[in-house]
This record gives structure tokens, sequence and C-alpha cells, in this order.
């Protein structure tokens, strides 16, 4: 008996022994696998410098004046960090209730939470939100080998400890955050924030809107409302409440408030986040190229000699575009473009035109136009490359293929339509849309406020702000009437004949003898020269213009920022060089500004993800004109207003759209009475429309025309400057005076003191020349270029 309890005991013994000899080797081994992980044996560890500045790719940031994001350059991680007080509390809540309710407590690694996980395998709980935050920093995808990712969880447990030596709790919550990949190009909560519900800012959610966000770190992919048509919505949903559930547990809410909110929808609201959607589309890829040739310049390195790189250096951009100003411009191009667009396929269909949409080519020059406009295509360079043979690659311009097709809807909003179409009718149905430049500036800052290059960035990625050029029509009159005042210190209310002038042959340079004639066949009588000019008088033009010679007048707009080439010929006078929105626009700003040019500025400052200034931009002026001709030449110009061309601008509540979004002429209810100054201009044919605007502190220039200068309206009632380019100034500028918190100037032009030539011609009576107002005739245009050689 006694030999059996001696034997039993060091049966227990025995076994005691081994339960602490397993104990303490397996203490040991997880004290030794933890010193190897610290060392590095299982793989590299980050040191003090990775934890301090840990790599993350981060987006670039292009921040409007008024502080709001206009949009971001990046490759694949479309993320802007926020920190830790840009979060609402109920998100930081509902995280903590839902992924680590032991956070505030423990130093990165929660032992009763691993114990449980051990215990009960699946239970969840053993990863804490600072070993997720190493695990997505440091070590990322989990190895799917047992082994490994035993090894890996020592990895990430050790930095965890090392995290939270190095950062407070709010700053692993804000790193976490930012650091996550919500699907739908949404990395990090700002994006994610900005991308689900309608561009809020972190800041801006609801508590609903937080836990959806939450409930989406589980997995991202599952829980994405977004996709299977929405359909995954139902779980997205479910999930959320299952955070309200643990919110409510731990005391984060009342179980009535969790009862409430779990009823209520997502409300979601998807605003996809790309570089080809979104605002100011065309000023970011403008921006683009300004930042390449930064980036190029040895000038602007790191500090350890290598390039900036503008996908994922979360580098900010500064600029001057005014958000309001940017959105008050898309939307009057969005109101007018389609309407004018209507009317311009109503008189292009077959029985109308039957070479639609071109006007005025024989069948040899359309047949060229439409060879070079394959020749310059996609489809031609990825065929030809492939090897195929310029018979092969014609052919297949006339194969019906599958496509998708930009238009505007029945609402004119822009769409697209899936159809079958052959690859050459594609081509000339595209040629048939008109498009539109424009660009708004601070004449005093050179700051542009607004930039539309286009009507649609996805489907017409050509900027017509800066990259296009086209003939400036009567818009370039000012330049000679300034040249004029400057040189022979005219008044505007000086009289000049209306009668036909010829410029000899080579007095000027000119090869042939110039005639300009007047659009409304008139050449009776005399005009004064601020008539002359709200009228678009040519032959008065070109009187100036024989009085001064054309190299002052290039000289000046040279000096007015025009960097296009302008011919020393006579017929300059009437608009026929090709120049720029962007160019345009800074010329005039010089008269609005007393005759000083500002260069316009687009960037104020670029700083780096640390906020360190790398660049700030220094104004370029330079004195072109005195103050006096300066404001002379902007006295006639608001003639143009008063009662030429512009004067549809003062129309009172006239608005008389159709539903086919026709009758452009009829115009809009701008009921502009404040002091402006502006030129129309419309060149030969009707191919190109301008109006360019100012008041004292914006000037705003827009053009409209074709891609192909054949095609055009067949009418001048609507192929006219006024008709096509004035109402989107018009619309642009009654939303800027509604919003009174952009303080547009409604004041008249400042008078120098110092005034020595007669502005005011109240003594002369007008002749009898004609101002149109809103109507016009069909045949009565106030300023298409008449262009001779």
């Amino acid at each position: 008996m006694a030999k059996t309890n001696k034997s039993e005991e060091a049966g227990f013994e025995k076994y005691v022994r081994w339960f602490w000899m397993l104990f303490l080797g397996g203490l040991l081994s997880i004290v030794l696998l933890f010193l190897l992980a610290s060392w590095g044996v299982l793989g590299e560890m980050p040191d003090h410098t990775q934890l301090e500045n840990p790599k993350t790719n981060l987006a670039t940031e292009i921040i409007s004046s008024d502080g709001e994001t206009l949009g971001k350059f990046y490759f694949r991680d479309n993320r802007t960090p926020v920190s830790y007080d840009e979060l609402p509390q109920h998100l930081v809540d509902a995280l903590i209730a839902t992924e680590d309710v032991r956070y505030l407590e423990h130093s990165g690694i929660d032992g009763r939470g691993t114990l449980r996980a051990i215990l009960k395998p699946g239970s969840g709980g053993a990863s804490t939100i600072t070993q997720q935050l190493a695990k997505q920093l440091f070590t990322k995808r989990a190895s799917s080998n047992k082994v490994k990712r035993v090894l890996q969880k020592f990895k990430e447990w050790i930095i965890a400890i090392r995290l939270e030596r190095q950062y407070t709790k709010e700053e692993i919550v804000a790193q976490y955050l930012n650091i996550v990949d919500f699907d739908n190009n949404a990395d990090g909560i700002r994006s994610a924030s900005r991308i689900y519900f309608g561009g809020k800012e972190p800041k801006e959610l609801s508590i609903k809107e937080s836990a959806m966000i939450v409930g989406m770190l589980k997995n991202p992919s599952l829980y994405n409302p977004l996709k299977d048509k929405g359909e995954r919505a139902v779980k997205t949903k479910a999930r959320r409440n299952v955070v309200f559930a643990q919110m409510a547990k731990y005391g984060y809410i009342t179980d009535k408030e969790k009862d409430s909110l779990q009823k209520t929808d997502l409300g979601l609201r998807y605003t996809p986040d790309s570089h080809s959607s979104g605002t100011a589309t065309y000023f970011r890829e403008y921006l683009r190229d300004f930042m390449k040739n930064w980036i190029n310049d040895p000038k602007n390195r790191k500090p350890d000699g290598s390039k900036y790189n503008i996908n994922n250096d979360g580098l900010k951009i500064y600029t001057t575009i005014d958000s309001r100003m940017q959105r008050y411009a898309e939307e009057a191009v969005a109101r007018h473009m389609p309407r004018l667009q209507a009317e311009f396929f109503h008189q292009n269909t077959p029985d109308r035109n039957p070479t639609a949409p071109f006007l005025g080519l024989t069948k040899e020059e359309e047949e060229q136009l439409m060879y070079n406009a394959m020749s310059r295509g996609e489809r031609w360079r990825i065929l030809k490359n492939a090897g195929k043979s310029e018979k092969e690659i014609r052919a297949s311009f006339y194969k019906p293929a599958k496509m998708t097709v930009f238009k505007w809807d029945k609402n004119g909003q822009p769409s697209e339509v899936d159809t079958i179409m052959k690859p050459i009718d594609s081509m000339r149905y595209y040629k048939h849309f008109l498009h539109p430049g424009m660009m708004s500036m601070d004449p005093q800052t050179g700051h542009v406020k607004a930039w539309v290059g286009g009507m649609n960035y996805r489907s017409f990625q050509y900027d017509h702000v800066k990259q296009g050029k086209r003939q400036v029509g009567s818009t370039f009159k000012p330049f000679v009437y300034a040249t004029a005042i400057n040189q022979l210190h005219m008044s505007p209310c000086d009289k000049l004949p209306r009668a036909p002038i010829t410029i000899e042959a080579n007095k000027y340079g000119n090869p042939e003898p110039w005639s300009p004639k007047n659009n409304d066949g008139d050449y009776s009588g005399e005009l004064n020269l601020k008539q002359a000019l709200a009228n678009s008088v040519n032959t008065i033009t070109a009187r100036l213009m024989d009085k001064v010679g054309p190299q002052p007048v290039a000289e000046l707009a040279q000096n007015l920022g025009i960097t296009s080439e302008i011919p020393l010929v006579p017929s300059i006078a009437l608009g026929t060089p090709d120049i720029s929105v962007y160019e345009m626009v800074g010329a005039y700003a010089a008269f609005a500004n007393q005759g000083v040019y500002t260069k316009p500025v687009m960037v104020t400052t670029i700083v780096d993800k640390n906020d360190t200034v790398l660049y700030q931009f220094v104004p370029e002026t330079r004195d072109v004109l005195s103050e006096e001709t300066a404001y002379v030449t902007v006295k006639l110009m608001q003639g143009v207003v008063e009662s030429g061309s512009g004067s549809r601008l003062r129309t009172v509540g006239r608005d008389k759209w159709d539903a086919s979004y026709r009758e452009v002429v009829t115009g809009y209810p701008y009921e502009l009475t404040n002091p402006i100054a502006g030129k129309t201009g419309t060149t030969q044919n009707q191919s190109d429309g301008w109006f360019m605007g100012m008041v004292p502190n914006l000037v705003t220039g827009v053009w409209v025309g074709a891609e192909d200068r054949a095609t055009h309206f067949s009418r001048t009632k609507y192929g006219q400057g006024a008709a096509m380019a004035l109402p989107i100034w018009g619309i642009y500028m009654k939303s800027c005076y509604e919003d009174e918190t952009l303080d547009v100037s409604k004041s008249d032009f400042p008078r120098p003191s110092n005034l020595t030539i007669a502005v005011d011609c109240e003594n002369y009576v007008p002749d009898g020349g004609d101002s149109p107002g809103l109507d016009l005739p069909e045949d009565d245009v106030p300023d298409e270029l008449e262009m001779n050689p």
C-alpha cells in the first residue's frame, strides 16, 4: 500500500515537473521569440527613425484660396492624413468599442484578449488597434503559413509596444484611421469621409456615418456598400448596427439611442474621387504640368537630393482658385452650352446641312480634314504599332464597333451613352460639339479665381484656356484704341468717318491693299470712338491702325503679356492673331489695374507633408500704360455694355428658353446694372465667339467654338460672341454677385486724379448708328470679323 502511494506521488511529481518544464520552456520560448523579434532575427524591424517617420504614400492635395480641397494627385494611394483633433469623438468611441475596448488601458498588447483568443480560437479580441497599425505600417499582408504568421505576430507585438512608447493614444488612433484602405479609392479616413458622404470632412461626419466607416474596418471589401450594384449595403448596414450595439454595450450611447440609430439608413452620398471628375478638372491638369516642371527643376530637391514625387510625397499646393467662383463658372458653362449645342444640332441635321457639321468645304477639303483627324487619333497609332497597313487601318474606321459617346441629356446634364457606331461616324459626331474656354482673375493681384478649360474633362481633355489658341476677332480692337490714345492723346469723344478706307500694299508690310468692310454695310457719317468701339465699326478701327501702325499695337499687346505671334500687318486690328484665353485675360486685366500688367498667378505656396514651405510665388508686374490711357480705354469699353453688343447684360426679366434648349439669342435675365467694361468678338464665318468682360476687381474672358474652324453656325444670329460667349459671362457674374461673401465690385472704375482726356461725351448726339440690344435680326451683327488678305 505504501509502495503504491509512493509510486503515485512519484508519478504526480513527474507530471508537475513536466508541467513546470513545459510552462517555463514555453515562457522562455516566448521570451526568446520576443528577443529574437526585437533583435530583427525573425525579419527586419523598424528602427527609431522609421517609427518616428513611418513611410506611407500620401497624395498631393490641391487647396483652393478659400481652404477647400479641389482635388489630389496620386497613383494608387488616395490618402491625405488628418490629425486627432479633426476626428469627431463619436468616431473614436465607435472604433474603441468595436475594435479594442481596453485600448486606453493596455500598452500595445491586450493580455486578456490574447489569452481568450488562445483558449477560444475564433473569439477575436487578440489584435489591438496598435497592433493593427503595426501590421499596416510594417508587416502589411498576413502570411497564409501558420508558422510564419505566428512569427509575424511576435513582430507586430514588439512594434506595437514600441509605437505605444513613441506616440500618444490619440496619435495612434489618428495614424490608424489614416492608414486604412476603405475600398473605392478611399484610402484613409479623410478620403472615405469625402467619397462615401458627399465630400464631407471627417469632423462633419454624423454618428451613423462614423459607425458605418468603423464597421467597414473588419473587411472593407466585404462591407463595401457600393459593390454588387449596392446589394452589399444590406451587409454593411448589419455590420454598422453591430457597431451601435458595441457602443451601447460599453456605455458610449444608450439602448434607446442604439435602437433609434439602427433603424436609420446608411445615408450614402457617393462622390467618386478621380483625376477626371470633381471640381476644376482642367485646372488640375494644368497644375500637373506646372508641378512636373517644378519638380524637374534642380533647385527644387529634397534634403537628400532626390526629386519630390507628386503622387506619394504628400505635398500641399495652395492655389488662387476660389472654389465658390470655380463652381459658379462651371455652372454657367453647364447652363449655357447644352442650349447652344441643341441649336447647333438643330441647324446641322442631314436635311439642313448634308456636310454637317462642316460648312463651306469642298468634298476634297472635307475628306482631307477627316483623314487628318484619323491619322492623328489613338486608333490609328495603336493599329500602326500593331503592324497594320494604312489600307487596313482606314478600313477599320468603317466597321461598326461598340463604344461609349458623350451627350447632353434632356436635362442639360453631361452623360455617356453606350452605342454601336462606325469610328468614322463617331469622329464626325464629336466634331459637332462646341467647346468653351473661360478664365477669371483679380487684376490687382493676378490671382486666377476660376478656370474652365472645356465642358467635360472626362470626354474632352483639351484645355481651351491655355493650351488652345484661336482668332480673337474684335476683342483685339481695344489694343488698337489704347495705342491711339497713348500715342495721339485721342479722346472717346473724337469723331472719325465711317467711310471706306484702303491701306495700300506694302505700307506696313501687307502684300496687298487692305480694305476692311463694315458689318452693317453703313459707311455714312461720323462716330466718336466710344460709339465706334461699341458698334465694332471696322473702318474706324482701320483708320486708327493707319494712324499708329501695326508695330506699336503688337508691342503693346506683347507688353500686356501676349506671347502668341502677332504679324506686323494692318489686319491684326480686326483680330486675325490666334491667342489663348489665358493671354487675353491677363492683357485686359492691365486696363482694369490702371495700366499695370500683373502676370496671372495660379499657385501661391507649396509645402511638404510637414508643412515646410518649398515654394512661394513672387509677383511679376510691370507698368505698360499710363493710368490715364488705361482708364480712357476702360471708358471706351464701357460703351460696349451701355449701348453696343454687350448691352444684353442689362436685360431684365427675360428667359425664353424652350424645352429643346434653343432660341439662344433671346437670352437670360442677367439684370446687371453696375458699371461693366467689355468687348465681344466674332471671327470670320462665326467660327469663334468671344466676350471679355471686367469690373474693377475681376476680369473674365470666355471663348466658345468648335474643334475645327469649318464647324460653325451658318448665321450670325447664333454665331456671334454676344450669343455664344457672353451668356456664360453673364450667368457667372450674376452668381458671383448673389454670393455676397465674394465681394465682387459693383463700383465704377477708379478715375485718375490728373485726367486730361475728355471721357464724358454728353454734347454728342448719336447719329443713328446701330446699337443692338437683346434681339438681333439674323443678318445684323455688331462685330463679325471681315478679314481681307
